[in-house]
């Protein structure tokens, strides 16, 4: 194997030899991550206090429709959800009942210690000081390990932010998989991450090349998507053309999620993705938003009946293509182990 400077950062696109090639087996499937946090006002500054942990009937029957159709979802938790009694038994019963994986979520405004000042900038765990970044997460992993008698392996930072010290400081507190890179987003404009250039595809991450990075799929769809993101960057930089091929249907960029998406944009990107290749199809979406009121996508009643319309679509689209849902476990199973050749290169 040839040196290269990639050093696990996840902020850096991997080198070849870091790319991941799954178990011919496992075919193509799609996994589902529940970013599971607290209730705030998005439209409010960020604040350690004015939140609140009350969702929780809307999160039971979001599970229930999802264990109804045979979806394992992996529950990304910060630290106020965690640390409600109510939450954190109602979540550890569907993971006894192995319905469900819980995973780590870190907003760093909430969670201890608090040491920062808070602030947009400040918003992104991972562009805090490292031992800082360090301490929260530790807080974290701690606190979930409390709860449930043993310490996440999969980890997805708040906002998406991790920064130059996150992979290096994940795999050092036992985490297997992280799924904060959000490829073809850039945050940069608002004090996070720039994950332009990166994989869809999942890789090794961390100086170990321990951690695997799954990272969110984000598809170009439309007329001009053979243009990929170079294309879609430039569009960015000319103000109004961007939107007017977006509403033209020549070149949008559509991540797999339910909020704000159309159903049959989110069908586009899946039948893009299956095209390019990708193996694992990285759905997301915000815990609160299983209850109406709590997040901008689901404001009502008739917007939660929606939300769950889109995912009967989706599901019926993904079986017609003969994708299955994964579980943390098959995937993590999916994955061949990296070689002392691969890790001294």
């Amino acid at each position: 194997m040839t040196a290269s400077l990639y050093d696990g950062n996840l902020l850096q696109p991997p080198a070849p030899q870091d790319m991941i090639a799954l178990d011919p087996a496992f075919g193509t499937r799609f996994m589902l991550f529940v970013d599971t946090e607290e209730e705030f006002d998005w439209a409010a500054p960020f604040s350690r206090t004015g939140h609140g942990v009350t969702a929780l009937a809307g999160m039971a029957r979001g599970q229930a429709y999802f264990a109804a159709a045979g979806v394992r979802p992996v529950y990304v938790t910060d630290y106020p959800v965690i640390d409600s009694d109510e939450a954190a038994a109602m979540m550890g019963q569907w993971a006894s009942d192995g319905m469900a994986d819980i995973g780590a979520h870190l907003h760093p405004w909430v969670n201890p210690p608090h040491v920062e000042d808070v602030s947009a900038p400040n918003s992104y765990v991972g562009f805090l000081p490292e031992e800082v970044e360090r301490a929260k997460l530790e807080a974290l992993c701690s606190r979930i390990e409390a709860r449930f008698g043993q310490r996440p392996i999969a980890y997805r930072a708040g906002r998406y932010g991790v920064g130059r010290n996150s992979a290096r400081l994940l795999e050092e507190a036992g985490f297997r998989l992280d799924s904060s890179v959000r490829s073809r987003f850039d945050y940069s404009h608002q004090h996070g991450p720039d994950f332009h250039g990166l994989p869809q595809h999942p890789y090794w991450a961390g100086p170990t090349r321990s951690l695997v990075e799954l990272p969110l799929s984000t598809a170009f769809v439309g007329l001009l998507r053979g243009g990929g993101e170079r294309l879609y960057r430039a569009t960015q930089a000319v103000g109004p053309l961007a939107g007017a091929l977006s509403r033209a249907r020549m070149l949008s960029r559509v991540p797999l999620t339910p909020e704000d998406v159309p159903a049959q944009e989110a069908i586009a990107a899946i039948d893009a993705l299956i095209e390019e290749g990708v193996r694992v199809l990285n759905f997301s979406f915000h815990s609160p938003t299983l209850e109406p009121g709590h997040t901008p996508y689901v404001r009502d009643a008739t917007d939660m009946a929606a939300f769950y319309g889109w995912w009967d679509r989706v599901l019926a689209h993904l079986a017609l293509r003969g994708v299955q849902a994964a579980s943390l476990n098959q995937l993590l199973a999916a994955i061949p182990m990296r070689t002392k050749a691969c890790k001294a290169a």
